[in-house]
């Protein structure tokens, strides 16, 4: 509850200053679908830019309390930014052990139906050396099996901080469970899933503005669970 009130404080205080900032033109791939927001439990899955991601679709998702997976070196910063991501309702994921209890939270928020968000690409891209988008890891697809939770495929330019505008699009949800396939292991599953996910989000991405080539490497494949 209590993340939920600060996650409505921090919306209703820094609607001007982010709207200033950031000045971001959110459209949707299907309004009709997506035009009163999120209904239900649901994984929000989005390409990342830099550590602003968060801040940027807290506000795309104005009516809804995100509980957004967040890396371990943002943890290590300093004492404050653990106090503020603990009171953002955000969950810890240590990238560095081969720990994936943090899918177990997440589900449990689920449960509740409640709304995720996660950034597959696990990692800020290097702006001058990495095409965008990296590879995505899977462990996203295994959470929306097992949850049910249809994923929303989110695509950010990444103009936070620039001349260009802010843009957001935000596509129709994926029934992860109406593309698993009973003929391939569950591993080929996440995989063939993952990857369909990481098309539409380059997919959403035509047509935008960005500052990055975006798209480019859209065929790679990624087995990593993390």
């Amino acid at each position: 509850m209590l993340h939920c009130l600060f996650q409505g404080f921090v919306k209703l205080t820094g609607w001007l200053p982010q709207w200033l900032i950031f000045r971001t033109k959110t459209t949707f791939e299907d309004r009709s679908v997506q035009g009163r927001g999120i209904r239900g439990k649901a994984i929000v899955v989005s390409n990342h830019n830099s550590i602003w991601d968060f801040a940027v679709l807290l506000y795309a998702f104005p009516f809804r309390t995100l509980r957004c997976a967040a890396a371990e070196v943002l943890y290590a910063k300093n004492p404050f930014m653990t106090a503020m991501l603990n009171l953002l309702g955000c969950v810890k994921v240590d990238r560095g052990q081969c720990d994936f209890s943090f899918l177990e939270r997440l589900k449990a928020v689920l449960d509740k139906g409640g709304v995720v968000e996660i950034f597959p690409e696990s990692r800020l891209p290097d702006r001058e050396q990495d095409t965008r988008p990296l590879p995505f890891k899977t462990s996203y697809v295994y959470l929306a099996l097992e949850s049910d939770a249809p994923i929303v495929p989110v695509y950010n330019n990444g103009c936070a901080f620039s001349r260009e505008r802010l843009q957001v699009v935000i596509g129709k949800p994926i029934d992860v469970r109406a593309l698993y396939d009973p003929a391939l292991s569950e591993k080929e599953n996440a995989q063939t899933i993952n990857l369909h996910v990481r098309r539409k989000i380059i997919e959403l991405s035509q047509n935008v503005r960005s500052p990055f080539p975006f798209g480019e490497n859209e065929e790679t494949e990624e087995t990593a669970v993390s």
